[in-house]
C-alpha cells in the first residue's frame, strides 16, 4: 500500500512538470509597435539623361530591431527614394540594389492600419524581374506623386510583409519628408523628401499571423 502512494505522488510530480513545461512553450512574446522618423533614403538623380538616371546605396531595415541595417543578410527591406524593395525574390536590375538572400515578401490593402488584423499569406509577392512586391510609381503603390507641386503623399493604404525570417510586419507610410510636415511647401519639396516616416506593427512569433 506505501509503494502504491509513492507511486502515484511520483507520478503526479511528473505530469505536473510536464504541464509546467506545456505552459511555458506557449509562451508568446509581445506584438511590437513603434514609430519611425526621418528615416533618410536619398536618391542620386541625374536628370540630364532620357530617361532619368536613378542611384544611390539602399538604405536597409530590419523589423526585429526596429533599426536600420548594414548586414548582407539580416534585413527585411530596403529604401531609397520612392522605391520599397523586400529581402525575397530576385534582383531587378536597379543600380546598387542589395541582393536577395531571405524569404521575405509584401502586399498591399487599400485599408486603414488598424483594420489589418490578420495577414493573408496567399497574397504575398517577391521582388523580380517582372516587377517590386510593391510597386512604383503614382497611384501604383503606397504614394501619389502631383507634378505641378513636384510632391509624394501617402496614400493612405498599409503595406503587409513576411520578414527575411518569415515573421510579419505591417507598415503605415506617414510621410517623405523630413520632420512630417504637414503642409509641403516648395522649399520642402525640394530640399527635405525623401524622409520616411511611418507606423509599423511586428509580429515576433514564429508561425503567428495576428497583429492582435
Amino acid at each position: 500500500m506505501r509503494t502504491l502512494k509513492l507511486i502515484t505522488v511520483f507520478t503526479l510530480i511528473i505530469l505536473s512538470f510536464f504541464n509546467c513545461s506545456d505552459d511555458d512553450s506557449i509562451t508568446l512574446e509581445a506584438i511590437e509597435s513603434e514609430l519611425v522618423t526621418n528615416l533618410f533614403a536619398p536618391t542620386e538623380r541625374d536628370f540630364s539623361t532620357n530617361p532619368p538616371t536613378i542611384s544611390g546605396e539602399f538604405v536597409k531595415f530590419d523589423f526585429s530591431s526596429g533599426s536600420i541595417t548594414t548586414s548582407e543578410t539580416d534585413w527585411d527591406i530596403a529604401f531609397r527614394g520612392t522605391t520599397i524593395l523586400v529581402n525575397g525574390g530576385a534582383t531587378t536590375g536597379l543600380a546598387q540594389e542589395p541582393q536577395r538572400n531571405g524569404n521575405a515578401a509584401a502586399y498591399l490593402v487599400n485599408t486603414t492600419f488598424e483594420n489589418v488584423t490578420e495577414v493573408d499569406e496567399s497574397l504575398f509577392v517577391q521582388d523580380s524581374g517582372e516587377g517590386l512586391a510593391i510597386p512604383t510609381g503614382s497611384d501604383n503603390g503606397w504614394y501619389n506623386y502631383n507634378p505641378p507641386t513636384n510632391t509624394v503623399s501617402p496614400l493612405g493604404n498599409t503595406i503587409v510583409f513576411r520578414t527575411a525570417d518569415g515573421r510579419y510586419a505591417k507598415v503605415q507610410i506617414l510621410s517623405f519628408y523630413k520632420d512630417a510636415p504637414a503642409e509641403i511647401t516648395p522649399q520642402i519639396a525640394a530640399n527635405d523628401l525623401d524622409h520616411y516616416t511611418f507606423n509599423f506593427v511586428y509580429q515576433p512569433n514564429e508561425g503567428e499571423a495576428s497583429f492582435n
